[in-house]
């Protein structure tokens, strides 16, 4: 457990508002840029107009995020806001929502605790959870630092460097570093461009690659030396192989969470932003001599598909028998911002249920005519058609249009043993959020 070097100093999670305090906005206390650092607020204000209460029907679960996932204190907090939720509710069940880590803290009680997940929850809605890690980023954290805030924002923030003091005595960070069991299809690497003598003398610049194993002698060289100096004492904080320890077991813990049969289970993970999977420290024109320059240098990232903080890789693999996965376009806090994520969470918690919406493609398919004919026309021939539209209800107008296929066969060696078919499809311009289509088709079989 991380514990504060002032023993006068202790960490307290707000309780206030029924826990929503403590997860509507990181700063409170932030006036400048205030925005930067809200969280789940335009969440819960956009629950509050389906008509969900504060202290009624909703609720939240504030915690350390410094700690670990699968410490017992935490554990046991959530074991009783569950049953403090169920008890006021009548024994209603209820439907959780995580977001980053708070799928893995959800995770490891339903590993660990299963009876009492089974009990209180009916449904769990995780958005941008690192199931399988969040390699690139936790790389650069644990050799960097890293900032809740960007832009001219931070300035009003806790610095990177800060950051990083903090978080390399954090349980949860090495917790969120690559799971070792996953196939990876984008095998994360640590790359260091590094000064090789010849036995001339000759210096030549090499990349070399270590897997998330072969990473911790690295981390455990570059950060040898690092410390922190509080009340006049340097104190050591070099990379912590006791946490790394911990952190493996509770990842054994997340691979073995079984979801309770009677759970439904959603996943929303964050894409379309450049994320960083592995991390290049160095240049071939400007390679290492010290591994311990690392901690003083910026990194290069090789990205895949994310929010930019989790790849879409971690977030699908849940390991779950999950209902539906839906990506996003959208940055790791700011998806939690996002119109289209409100309206499948909507949906899924059938606040407001339209059996016609689609979560995967963020429109409402209202079907408007169904029509289907079948004869036998003059020369024998079965002809069948079918003529359908829609209206189409979505922000995202699709392009006008008019496309129609045919297609024809013989059946067998009898020529007169035939079928077509042939489909006409309309797409028409929008009008006042709505998109009219149509659909004719006709399919004609002859001696079949």
């Amino acid at each position: 457990k991380t514990v504060s070097l002032d023993p006068n100093i202790s960490i307290v999670v707000p309780e206030e508002r029924d826990g929503l305090y403590a997860i509507d906005c990181l700063d409170p206390n932030m006036v400048i840029g205030r925005d930067s650092v809200c969280y789940f607020h335009d969440m819960i204000n956009e629950m509050t107009s389906w008509g969900y209460q504060e202290g009624k029907t909703l609720f939240g679960f504030g915690y350390d995020f410094r700690q670990s996932n699968r410490l017992k204190e935490t554990l046991d907090g959530l074991a009783a806001k569950l049953d403090a939720i169920y008890t006021a509710s009548g024994g209603k069940k209820i439907n959780v929502i995580t977001h980053s880590m708070g799928g893995l803290l959800v995770k490891c009680f339903m590993s660990l605790h299963s009876d009492i997940f089974e009990k209180y929850v009916k449904s769990w809605i995780a958005i941008a959870a690192p199931f399988q890690g969040a390699p690139g980023y936790v790389t650069s954290t644990l050799m960097n630092g890293m900032s809740f805030v960007d832009g001219w924002e931070a300035y009003f923030f806790v610095s990177k460097w800060s950051m990083h003091q903090l978080l390399i005595e954090c349980p949860s960070i090495y917790e969120l570093m690559a799971c070792l069991d996953h196939e990876w299809e984008h095998a994360p690497l640590l790359q260091i461009w590094k000064e090789i003598q010849d036995g001339n003398g000759n210096a030549t610049a090499m990349l070399e690659q270590f897997t998330p194993i072969e990473a911790v002698s690295i981390f455990t060289q570059a950060l040898s030396s690092n410390e922190l100096s509080y009340g006049g004492v340097d104190i050591p904080l070099p990379f912590n192989k006791e946490i790394l320890q911990w952190a493996n077991k509770t990842r054994e813990i997340l691979s073995s969470a079984k979801l309770p049969p009677n759970v439904k289970f959603y996943n929303v993970y964050g894409t379309g932003f450049d994320t960083p999977q592995s991390v290049c420290y160095g240049s071939a024109d400007s390679p290492i001599l010290d591994l311990q320059e690392l901690p003083l240098l910026d990194a290069t990232y090789i990205n895949v598909d994310g929010d930019g903080t989790v790849p879409v890789e971690s977030s699908k693999a849940d390991g779950l028998d999950a209902e539906a996965r839906v990506g996003i376009p959208g940055e790791h806090r700011g998806i939690l911002c996002d119109k289209h994520l409100f309206r499948i969470v909507k949906h899924w918690l059938k606040a407001d249920h339209d059996p016609f919406y689609n979560p995967v493609n963020d429109y409402v398919i209202l079907p408007t005519l169904f029509e289907i004919e079948r004869h036998q026309d003059s020369k024998g021939k079965e002809v069948t058609s079918v003529k359908e539209e829609w209206e189409i209800v979505s922000e995202d107008e699709r392009e006008a249009m008019v496309g129609s296929i045919s297609a024809s066969c013989v059946v067998g060696d009898d020529l007169s043993a035939s079928q077509e078919a042939h489909a006409t499809f309309v797409v028409h311009p929008q009008s006042n959020g709505k998109q009219h289509i149509e659909l004719n088709a006709m399919s004609v079989t002859a001696g079949v």
